[in-house]
């Protein structure tokens, strides 16, 4: 999903940045919960449900190039032009994005934002890393001729809010893109059915997810958002993810593959701090159940697949 602005923002406000607020490695930040045996983020302990130590991150890794081959070898799709610019990641995670983006755009500037101080710290020299909150205020020096953001599912309150936010750190002219998932589980073939595990538990976890108050399907919904905050020339992509390499269009076979290694890496990050805090459910219990969901994800009769 990428866009435009329509007009410049015009509120005639400067905000002066607090570097200790965003550039600052703080003992407390990096003092990191441990819950069911999976480590989560410090700064807005609580405000993320995925956990962010090495399993995590790793899985984030593979996701990435999972994207990257969705994409035809690409990581943005939006017409940015090799011109020097000034680039915003957020929610940068491991900061592979951004360092991708560092290496191909070596006369740009690329800043990268995350609860967790989790990204390396040998980098491009033109890349920079920012311990953030994306849904608080917006404190940048300057405007943006490219933000990206992506997998923010169940991650974000107010999307709205973060596209008004966007909109305004965009330069007139520059671009924004958002790309995020619908992971509605389903099959065109009806080979996945309401009794399979793997269906039941992606419908356990979606609600979870409601009830944390993050909405874990914004993919079909950035572009009305993107609209809403005033962007335009605003372009939907929607790509099959299928679950296995069970497809036979070569390319969605090779995607498939990709993402069954990361949903399956994924399980209990995705699972636990829902299960047990939304659901009230036990982490015995919470495994028991990923047990039955690996076999059916194995299963290559079943033809389940989500959207980006």
């Amino acid at each position: 999903m990428a866009a435009i602005p329509e007009r410049a923002p015009n509120n005639g406000e400067t905000i002066e940045a607090d570097p200790d607020y965003t550039a600052s490695l703080t003992s407390s930040i990096e003092r990191y919960p441990v819950e069911n045996g999976r480590r989560y983020h410090a700064f807005k302990d609580g405000s993320y449900v995925m956990p962010n130590d090495e399993s995590e991150l790793d899985r984030l890794d593979l996701m990435h190039q999972m994207l990257k081959i969705t994409l035809g070898n690409k990581i943005y799709l939006a017409p940015i032009g090799d011109q020097s610019m000034k680039i915003l990641d957020i929610g940068t995670g491991t900061g592979i994005w951004a360092i991708e983006m560092g290496d191909d755009f070596q006369s740009s500037e690329i800043i990268g934002t995350d609860l967790s101080p989790t990204q390396p710290s040998w980098v491009p020299a033109n890349v920079k890393f920012e311990i953030d909150d994306a849904e608080e205020t917006w404190t940048f020096q300057h405007k943006f001729d490219f933000i990206h953001a992506r997998y923010l599912a169940a991650a974000i309150v107010d999307w709205p809010k973060l596209m008004r936010q966007a909109f305004d750190a965009t330069k007139p002219g520059g671009w924004a893109e958002f790309q995020d998932f619908d992971i509605n589980y389903y099959s065109e073939d009806g080979s996945l059915k309401p009794e399979h595990e793997v269906q039941k538990w992606i419908t356990t976890l979606l609600d979870a997810a409601e009830k944390f108050g993050r909405d874990p399907n914004p993919g079909r919904k950035l572009e009305g958002w993107m609209k809403d905050a005033g962007f335009t020339e605003v372009h939907h992509e929607r790509y099959r993810l299928p679950i296995g390499p069970w497809a036979k269009d070569k390319h969605l076979k090779t995607v498939g593959a990709w993402n069954l290694v990361q949903i399956e890496d994924g399980l209990e990050a995705f699972s636990l701090r829902l299960f047990t805090q939304m659901l009230g459910w036990k982490a015995e219990e919470v495994q028991v159940m990923l047990a039955k969901v690996r076999k059916d994800l194995r299963d290559p009769k079943i033809h389940a697949q989500f959207e980006l």
